[in-house]
């Protein structure tokens, strides 16, 4: 579980990195950058979830761990 943990933690930052450059700003209305920001962080930690726990899986029944 820590293992995991770790994985969350780090593919958080990676999903940060690789979503900046997208400029979401543009979609919300005006004076809306917190909210932008908010989905920004939510896309970010989804997107970590869904790539751990694919990996994970990945490595789990494939034996490598």
């Amino acid at each position: 579980m820590l293992l995991k943990t770790i994985l969350y933690i780090i593919f958080t930052f990676v999903a940060i990195w690789a979503l900046d450059s997208i400029n979401i700003t543009n979609v919300f209305k005006k004076n809306k950058y917190y909210a932008s920001r908010v989905l920004y962080l939510m896309i970010s930690i989804s997107l970590s979830y869904l790539v751990v726990n694919f990996l994970y899986d990945f490595f789990s029944y494939t034996n490598i761990f």
